[in-house]
Protein backbone atom coordinates (compact mmCIF):
# COMPACT_ATOMS: atom_id res chain seq x y z
CA UNK A 1 0.00 0.00 0.00
CA UNK A 2 1.35 3.03 -1.23
CA UNK A 3 2.17 5.62 1.85
CA UNK A 4 1.00 9.70 1.94
CA UNK A 5 2.80 12.31 3.46
CA UNK A 6 1.21 15.45 4.72
CA UNK A 7 3.65 18.15 5.13
CA UNK A 8 3.16 21.34 6.95
CA UNK A 9 5.70 24.56 6.74
CA UNK A 10 6.39 27.15 9.21
CA UNK A 11 9.10 29.67 8.95
CA UNK A 12 11.57 31.16 6.98
CA UNK A 13 11.89 30.90 3.27
CA UNK A 14 15.01 28.14 3.89
CA UNK A 15 11.94 25.98 5.73
CA UNK A 16 10.21 26.09 2.72
CA UNK A 17 12.69 24.83 0.10
CA UNK A 18 13.64 22.48 2.92
CA UNK A 19 10.22 21.35 2.67
CA UNK A 20 10.36 20.49 -0.98
CA UNK A 21 13.65 18.61 -0.56
CA UNK A 22 11.88 16.49 2.44
CA UNK A 23 9.22 15.67 0.30
CA UNK A 24 11.53 14.76 -2.99
CA UNK A 25 13.77 11.88 -0.39
CA UNK A 26 10.04 10.93 0.87
CA UNK A 27 8.92 10.29 -3.03
CA UNK A 28 11.56 8.47 -3.85
CA UNK A 29 10.67 6.22 -0.92
CA UNK A 30 7.47 5.73 -2.27
CA UNK A 31 5.26 8.31 -0.36
CA UNK A 32 3.01 10.23 -2.41
CA UNK A 33 2.13 13.54 -1.32
CA UNK A 34 -1.36 14.09 0.42
CA UNK A 35 -3.58 17.38 -0.06
CA UNK A 36 -5.64 17.09 3.13
CA UNK A 37 -3.92 15.73 6.64
CA UNK A 38 -7.05 13.34 7.12
CA UNK A 39 -5.51 11.47 4.48
CA UNK A 40 -2.29 11.12 5.21
CA UNK A 41 -0.07 8.12 7.15
CA UNK A 42 2.96 10.39 8.02
CA UNK A 43 2.57 14.11 9.27
CA UNK A 44 5.32 16.16 9.17
CA UNK A 45 5.54 19.81 10.29
CA UNK A 46 8.31 21.67 9.58
CA UNK A 47 9.55 24.21 12.49
CA UNK A 48 11.23 27.15 12.79
CA UNK A 49 13.16 28.40 16.68
CA UNK A 50 13.76 32.03 15.62
CA UNK A 51 11.78 32.93 18.28
CA UNK A 52 9.44 31.82 21.14
CA UNK A 53 6.25 33.05 19.79
CA UNK A 54 6.76 30.47 16.88
CA UNK A 55 7.92 27.45 19.07
CA UNK A 56 4.64 28.41 21.07
CA UNK A 57 2.62 28.36 17.46
CA UNK A 58 3.90 24.55 16.89
CA UNK A 59 3.42 23.34 20.79
CA UNK A 60 -0.54 24.62 19.66
CA UNK A 61 -0.87 23.33 15.97
CA UNK A 62 0.94 19.86 18.01
CA UNK A 63 -2.18 19.60 20.18
CA UNK A 64 -4.39 20.69 17.60
CA UNK A 65 -3.54 17.59 15.52
CA UNK A 66 -3.27 15.17 18.15
CA UNK A 67 -6.78 14.25 17.30
CA UNK A 68 -5.94 12.00 14.67
CA UNK A 69 -3.68 9.74 16.43
CA UNK A 70 -6.27 9.67 18.76
CA UNK A 71 -9.05 8.64 15.80
CA UNK A 72 -6.04 6.48 14.02
CA UNK A 73 -3.16 5.04 16.00
CA UNK A 74 -1.19 4.10 12.74
CA UNK A 75 -0.69 7.80 12.08
CA UNK A 76 2.59 8.66 12.04
CA UNK A 77 3.73 12.34 13.65
CA UNK A 78 7.36 13.74 12.83
CA UNK A 79 8.44 16.84 14.28
CA UNK A 80 11.26 18.37 11.60
CA UNK A 81 13.49 21.63 11.12
CA UNK A 82 14.67 23.66 13.54
CA UNK A 83 12.75 23.06 17.11
CA UNK A 84 13.27 19.28 15.98
CA UNK A 85 17.24 19.92 16.77
CA UNK A 86 17.15 22.23 19.69
CA UNK A 87 14.17 20.95 21.60
CA UNK A 88 14.21 16.91 20.80
CA UNK A 89 14.60 15.53 24.48
CA UNK A 90 11.28 18.35 25.35
CA UNK A 91 9.18 17.10 22.74
CA UNK A 92 9.89 13.26 23.72
CA UNK A 93 9.40 13.81 26.99
CA UNK A 94 5.54 16.45 26.57
CA UNK A 95 4.43 14.99 23.62
CA UNK A 96 3.27 11.23 23.23
CA UNK A 97 2.06 11.79 20.01
CA UNK A 98 5.13 13.19 18.04
CA UNK A 99 7.06 9.62 16.72
CA UNK A 100 9.88 11.20 14.63
CA UNK A 101 12.13 13.92 15.42
CA UNK A 102 14.55 14.82 12.79
CA UNK A 103 17.04 18.21 12.42
CA UNK A 104 17.69 19.97 9.56
CA UNK A 105 20.54 17.82 8.62
CA UNK A 106 18.66 14.28 8.77
CA UNK A 107 16.31 14.25 6.28
CA UNK A 108 17.57 11.55 3.98
CA UNK A 109 17.04 9.58 6.82
CA UNK A 110 13.42 10.35 6.98
CA UNK A 111 12.20 6.67 5.39
CA UNK A 112 14.45 4.89 7.80
CA UNK A 113 13.20 6.61 10.62
CA UNK A 114 9.26 6.29 9.23
CA UNK A 115 9.55 2.57 9.15
CA UNK A 116 11.41 2.79 12.73
CA UNK A 117 8.35 5.08 13.94
CA UNK A 118 5.97 2.36 12.48
CA UNK A 119 7.47 -0.48 14.11
CA UNK A 120 6.57 1.40 17.77
CA UNK A 121 9.61 3.24 18.38
CA UNK A 122 10.45 6.87 19.05
CA UNK A 123 12.62 7.78 16.00
CA UNK A 124 15.51 10.43 16.23
CA UNK A 125 17.87 11.62 14.04
CA UNK A 126 19.39 15.26 15.22
CA UNK A 127 22.98 15.06 14.41
CA UNK A 128 24.36 17.74 12.92
CA UNK A 129 26.74 17.56 9.39
CA UNK A 130 29.44 19.79 8.34
CA UNK A 131 28.97 18.63 4.87
CA UNK A 132 24.97 17.98 3.84
CA UNK A 133 23.58 20.66 1.74
CA UNK A 134 21.27 18.02 -0.70
CA UNK A 135 23.12 19.76 -3.44
CA UNK A 136 22.04 16.24 -5.67
CA UNK A 137 18.19 16.19 -4.69
CA UNK A 138 15.62 17.63 -6.91
CA UNK A 139 13.10 19.47 -4.76
CA UNK A 140 9.67 18.58 -5.45
CA UNK A 141 7.85 21.96 -5.46
CA UNK A 142 5.25 22.61 -3.19
CA UNK A 143 4.10 26.22 -4.70
CA UNK A 144 0.90 26.57 -6.62
CA UNK A 145 1.81 29.12 -8.96
CA UNK A 146 4.41 27.84 -10.98
CA UNK A 147 6.01 31.07 -11.26
CA UNK A 148 8.67 31.80 -8.43
CA UNK A 149 10.50 29.45 -6.50
CA UNK A 150 13.29 28.90 -3.79
CA UNK A 151 16.87 28.04 -4.64
CA UNK A 152 18.96 27.19 -1.03
CA UNK A 153 22.73 27.42 -2.12
CA UNK A 154 24.20 27.33 1.52
CA UNK A 155 23.41 25.75 4.43
CA UNK A 156 24.53 26.66 8.20
CA UNK A 157 26.10 29.99 9.96
CA UNK A 158 29.28 30.89 11.22
CA UNK A 159 28.13 34.40 12.25
CA UNK A 160 27.49 34.10 15.96
CA UNK A 161 24.85 36.51 16.32
CA UNK A 162 23.98 37.43 20.53
CA UNK A 163 20.37 36.76 19.96
CA UNK A 164 20.09 33.97 17.61
CA UNK A 165 19.82 30.13 17.50
CA UNK A 166 20.67 29.26 14.18
CA UNK A 167 24.02 28.20 14.42
CA UNK A 168 23.04 25.99 17.31
CA UNK A 169 20.04 24.31 15.12
CA UNK A 170 21.26 24.53 11.09
CA UNK A 171 25.44 24.05 12.38
CA UNK A 172 28.52 25.68 10.51
CA UNK A 173 28.16 27.56 7.26
CA UNK A 174 28.73 25.15 4.04
CA UNK A 175 28.30 26.38 0.40
CA UNK A 176 26.99 24.21 -1.99
CA UNK A 177 28.49 22.91 -5.25
CA UNK A 178 27.72 26.01 -8.20
CA UNK A 179 26.70 23.41 -10.79
CA UNK A 180 24.26 21.62 -8.68
CA UNK A 181 23.07 24.97 -8.50
CA UNK A 182 22.97 26.27 -11.82
CA UNK A 183 21.36 22.86 -13.00
CA UNK A 184 18.46 23.19 -10.27
CA UNK A 185 17.59 26.98 -11.51
CA UNK A 186 17.61 25.74 -15.49
CA UNK A 187 15.37 23.02 -14.27
CA UNK A 188 13.25 25.53 -12.88
CA UNK A 189 13.34 27.74 -16.21
CA UNK A 190 12.76 25.01 -18.69
CA UNK A 191 9.58 24.16 -16.63
CA UNK A 192 7.88 27.54 -16.39
CA UNK A 193 9.61 29.37 -13.97
CA UNK A 194 10.38 32.87 -14.01
CA UNK A 195 11.90 33.54 -10.61
CA UNK A 196 14.44 32.14 -8.26
CA UNK A 197 15.52 33.37 -4.84
CA UNK A 198 19.09 32.62 -3.79
CA UNK A 199 18.46 31.25 -0.05
CA UNK A 200 21.43 31.42 2.38
CA UNK A 201 21.53 32.61 6.21
CA UNK A 202 24.34 34.81 4.73
CA UNK A 203 24.65 35.09 0.56
CA UNK A 204 27.48 37.23 0.43
CA UNK A 205 29.81 34.78 2.26
CA UNK A 206 28.96 31.72 -0.64
CA UNK A 207 31.99 30.50 -0.90
CA UNK A 208 32.83 27.14 -3.80
CA UNK A 209 36.86 26.32 -3.45
CA UNK A 210 37.17 22.56 -4.62
CA UNK A 211 37.46 20.71 -8.49
CA UNK A 212 39.39 23.83 -10.05
CA UNK A 213 36.56 26.40 -9.43
CA UNK A 214 36.89 29.10 -7.28
CA UNK A 215 33.59 31.21 -6.76
CA UNK A 216 31.98 33.53 -4.68
CA UNK A 217 28.32 34.60 -4.33
CA UNK A 218 29.31 37.75 -7.26
CA UNK A 219 30.59 35.09 -9.33
CA UNK A 220 27.29 32.82 -8.68
CA UNK A 221 24.51 35.37 -9.26
CA UNK A 222 25.89 36.47 -12.29
CA UNK A 223 26.00 32.67 -13.73
CA UNK A 224 22.54 32.44 -12.45
CA UNK A 225 21.53 35.64 -14.28
CA UNK A 226 23.34 34.37 -17.64
CA UNK A 227 20.94 31.73 -17.15
CA UNK A 228 17.81 33.68 -19.92
CA UNK A 229 17.33 37.35 -19.44
CA UNK A 230 13.15 36.21 -18.82
CA UNK A 231 14.52 34.94 -15.29
CA UNK A 232 14.45 37.02 -12.49
CA UNK A 233 16.89 36.15 -10.00
CA UNK A 234 16.19 37.64 -6.16
CA UNK A 235 18.61 36.65 -3.23
CA UNK A 236 18.08 36.52 0.40
CA UNK A 237 19.50 37.27 2.87
CA UNK A 238 22.84 39.95 2.97
CA UNK A 239 24.44 40.47 5.89
CA UNK A 240 25.76 43.99 6.26
CA UNK A 241 29.27 42.94 7.28
CA UNK A 242 29.80 41.34 3.80
CA UNK A 243 28.36 43.16 1.33
CA UNK A 244 30.99 44.17 -1.26
CA UNK A 245 30.90 46.76 -4.33
CA UNK A 246 31.76 44.20 -5.89
CA UNK A 247 28.43 42.58 -5.43
CA UNK A 248 26.51 45.41 -6.01
CA UNK A 249 28.01 46.07 -8.97
CA UNK A 250 27.10 42.53 -10.60
CA UNK A 251 23.48 43.50 -9.39
CA UNK A 252 23.57 47.02 -11.92
CA UNK A 253 24.55 45.16 -15.05
CA UNK A 254 21.96 42.59 -14.72
CA UNK A 255 18.26 44.26 -15.38
CA UNK A 256 16.70 40.68 -14.44
CA UNK A 257 18.91 40.56 -11.18
CA UNK A 258 16.32 42.20 -9.32
CA UNK A 259 16.76 45.64 -7.27
CA UNK A 260 15.93 44.91 -3.77
CA UNK A 261 18.51 44.03 -1.25
CA UNK A 262 17.51 43.01 2.17
CA UNK A 263 19.94 44.20 4.64
CA UNK A 264 18.91 43.65 8.77
CA UNK A 265 20.27 46.09 10.71
CA UNK A 266 18.35 45.05 13.94
CA UNK A 267 19.83 48.31 15.97
CA UNK A 268 20.75 51.68 15.15
CA UNK A 269 23.36 51.78 18.49
CA UNK A 270 26.80 50.93 18.46
CA UNK A 271 26.89 49.59 22.05
CA UNK A 272 23.96 47.60 21.06
CA UNK A 273 25.51 46.06 17.73
CA UNK A 274 28.57 45.37 19.27
CA UNK A 275 26.41 43.34 22.52
CA UNK A 276 24.61 41.90 19.67
CA UNK A 277 28.24 40.71 18.08
CA UNK A 278 26.94 41.77 14.67
CA UNK A 279 30.73 42.95 13.45
CA UNK A 280 29.69 46.14 12.15
CA UNK A 281 29.04 49.58 13.47
CA UNK A 282 26.36 52.09 12.51
CA UNK A 283 28.31 54.15 10.26
CA UNK A 284 29.61 51.15 8.24
CA UNK A 285 25.85 49.93 7.97
CA UNK A 286 25.53 53.43 6.58
CA UNK A 287 28.35 53.54 4.35
CA UNK A 288 26.97 50.03 2.83
CA UNK A 289 23.80 51.65 1.98
CA UNK A 290 25.72 54.42 0.64
CA UNK A 291 27.60 52.59 -1.62
CA UNK A 292 24.15 50.75 -2.89
CA UNK A 293 22.09 54.13 -3.48
CA UNK A 294 25.48 54.89 -5.68
CA UNK A 295 25.61 51.57 -7.43
CA UNK A 296 21.72 50.52 -7.83
CA UNK A 297 20.06 54.11 -7.12
CA UNK A 298 16.69 52.60 -8.16
CA UNK A 299 17.02 49.79 -5.48
CA UNK A 300 14.83 49.11 -3.06
CA UNK A 301 16.12 48.06 0.69
CA UNK A 302 14.30 46.35 3.60
CA UNK A 303 15.72 46.01 7.10
CA UNK A 304 15.53 43.60 10.22
CA UNK A 305 14.91 45.78 13.67
CA UNK A 306 14.45 44.46 16.87
CA UNK A 307 13.19 46.26 19.94
CA UNK A 308 14.52 45.84 24.04
CA UNK A 309 17.57 43.97 23.25
CA UNK A 310 19.45 43.29 26.46
CA UNK A 311 20.59 46.67 28.28
CA UNK A 312 19.00 48.74 25.69
CA UNK A 313 18.56 52.27 26.81
CA UNK A 314 16.17 55.25 25.44
CA UNK A 315 19.09 56.68 23.69
CA UNK A 316 19.96 52.82 21.83
CA UNK A 317 16.31 52.79 20.69
CA UNK A 318 16.24 56.39 19.38
CA UNK A 319 19.70 55.61 17.40
CA UNK A 320 17.79 52.88 15.73
CA UNK A 321 14.81 55.27 14.81
CA UNK A 322 17.10 57.84 13.63
CA UNK A 323 18.95 54.89 11.30
CA UNK A 324 15.94 54.04 10.20
CA UNK A 325 14.72 57.35 9.04
CA UNK A 326 17.90 58.11 7.62
CA UNK A 327 17.76 54.95 5.34
CA UNK A 328 14.32 55.29 4.19
CA UNK A 329 14.01 51.62 4.15
CA UNK A 330 11.10 50.40 2.15
CA UNK A 331 9.78 48.08 4.42
CA UNK A 332 11.41 45.91 7.49
CA UNK A 333 10.66 42.69 9.58
CA UNK A 334 10.09 44.03 12.83
CA UNK A 335 10.64 42.40 16.27
CA UNK A 336 10.85 42.70 20.26
CA UNK A 337 13.92 40.75 21.42
CA UNK A 338 13.08 37.17 22.63
CA UNK A 339 15.66 35.33 24.78
CA UNK A 340 16.57 31.95 22.79
CA UNK A 341 18.32 29.41 25.84
CA UNK A 342 21.20 28.45 24.66
CA UNK A 343 22.29 31.46 23.14
CA UNK A 344 25.13 33.90 23.76
CA UNK A 345 22.58 36.74 25.20
CA UNK A 346 20.93 34.05 26.74
CA UNK A 347 24.23 32.86 28.59
CA UNK A 348 25.92 36.47 29.20
CA UNK A 349 23.53 39.04 29.14
CA UNK A 350 20.10 39.57 31.52
CA UNK A 351 17.00 40.02 29.58
CA UNK A 352 16.06 43.14 31.72
CA UNK A 353 13.85 45.37 29.41
CA UNK A 354 10.86 45.35 30.55
CA UNK A 355 8.15 43.94 27.90
CA UNK A 356 5.87 46.88 28.67
CA UNK A 357 8.99 49.03 27.36
CA UNK A 358 9.62 46.27 24.61
CA UNK A 359 6.48 46.80 23.26
CA UNK A 360 6.30 50.49 23.23
CA UNK A 361 9.26 50.77 21.36
CA UNK A 362 8.09 48.02 19.01
CA UNK A 363 5.34 49.98 18.51
CA UNK A 364 7.42 53.69 17.81
CA UNK A 365 9.36 51.25 15.04
CA UNK A 366 6.19 49.71 13.06
CA UNK A 367 4.92 53.33 12.98
CA UNK A 368 7.83 54.61 11.64
CA UNK A 369 8.36 51.92 9.33
CA UNK A 370 4.70 52.37 8.36
CA UNK A 371 5.49 56.26 7.17
CA UNK A 372 8.61 55.43 5.43
CA UNK A 373 6.59 52.58 3.06
CA UNK A 374 4.08 54.66 2.21
CA UNK A 375 6.45 57.27 0.92
CA UNK A 376 8.20 54.74 -0.62
CA UNK A 377 4.71 53.86 -2.47
CA UNK A 378 3.77 57.42 -2.84
CA UNK A 379 7.13 57.72 -4.96
CA UNK A 380 5.69 55.18 -7.16
CA UNK A 381 2.48 57.01 -8.26
CA UNK A 382 3.17 58.00 -11.98
CA UNK A 383 6.08 55.07 -12.96
CA UNK A 384 5.88 52.57 -14.91
CA UNK A 385 7.56 49.14 -13.43
CA UNK A 386 8.02 46.28 -14.93
CA UNK A 387 5.75 43.54 -13.32
CA UNK A 388 5.68 39.89 -12.97
CA UNK A 389 2.78 38.38 -13.11
CA UNK A 390 1.74 36.05 -10.54
CA UNK A 391 -1.42 35.02 -9.41
CA UNK A 392 -4.87 36.65 -9.42
CA UNK A 393 -5.68 39.24 -7.03
CA UNK A 394 -6.78 38.16 -3.35
CA UNK A 395 -10.24 40.06 -3.62
CA UNK A 396 -11.01 39.43 -7.17
CA UNK A 397 -10.26 37.26 -9.85
CA UNK A 398 -10.91 40.17 -12.20
CA UNK A 399 -7.67 41.74 -11.19
CA UNK A 400 -4.13 40.38 -11.37
CA UNK A 401 -1.13 41.05 -9.13
CA UNK A 402 2.45 40.44 -9.46
CA UNK A 403 5.30 42.33 -7.84
CA UNK A 404 8.21 44.71 -9.47
CA UNK A 405 12.24 44.16 -9.30
CA UNK A 406 11.90 46.07 -6.05
CA UNK A 407 9.44 43.57 -4.64
CA UNK A 408 6.66 45.75 -4.38
CA UNK A 409 3.50 44.17 -4.29
CA UNK A 410 1.16 45.50 -7.71
CA UNK A 411 -2.65 45.15 -8.37
CA UNK A 412 -4.24 46.09 -11.83
CA UNK A 413 -7.32 44.71 -14.18
CA UNK A 414 -7.27 41.11 -15.68
CA UNK A 415 -7.10 41.71 -19.81
CA UNK A 416 -6.56 38.16 -21.09
CA UNK A 417 -3.14 38.06 -18.90
CA UNK A 418 -1.42 34.91 -17.70
CA UNK A 419 0.45 34.15 -14.50
CA UNK A 420 4.42 34.32 -15.83
CA UNK A 421 4.14 37.10 -18.42
CA UNK A 422 6.00 40.61 -17.49
CA UNK A 423 4.05 43.71 -17.95
CA UNK A 424 4.13 47.03 -17.57
CA UNK A 425 2.11 49.02 -15.19
CA UNK A 426 1.49 52.45 -14.48
CA UNK A 427 1.23 53.53 -11.29
CA UNK A 428 -1.77 55.70 -10.50
CA UNK A 429 -2.34 55.28 -6.93
CA UNK A 430 -1.15 53.28 -4.36
CA UNK A 431 -2.73 51.66 -0.33
CA UNK A 432 -0.62 51.41 2.59
CA UNK A 433 0.76 47.72 1.04
CA UNK A 434 -0.20 47.62 -2.42
CA UNK A 435 0.72 49.75 -5.66
CA UNK A 436 -2.83 50.17 -7.96
CA UNK A 437 -2.35 50.81 -11.79
CA UNK A 438 -3.03 49.68 -15.43
CA UNK A 439 -1.18 47.41 -17.95
CA UNK A 440 0.44 49.99 -20.75
CA UNK A 441 2.16 47.34 -22.78
CA UNK A 442 2.25 43.63 -22.38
Amino acid sequence: MIKKVYIETYGCQMNVADSEVVVSILTDAGFKTADNINDADLILVNTCSIRENAEQRIWRRLKAISYLKKKNKGIIIGLIGCMAERLKEKVLEEDRFVDIVAGPDSYRELPLLFAEAESGHKAVNVLLSHEETYADISPVRLDKNGVSSFVSIMRGCNNMCAYCVVPYVRGSERSRDPETVLREVNELFNSGYREVTLLGQNVDSYRWDKDGLNIGFSELLEKVAGIDPLLRVRFSTSHPKDISDELLKTISRYDNICKHIHLPAQSGSNRILKLMNREYTREWYMDRISAIRKFIPDCSISTDMISGFCTETEEDHQASLTLMEWAGFDFSYMFKYSERPGTRAARKNKDDVPEDVKSKRLTEIISLQNKLSALSKKNDVGKVLEVLIEDYSKRSRDFMSGRTSQNKVVVFPDKGYYKGDYVQVLIERCTSATLLGKVTKH
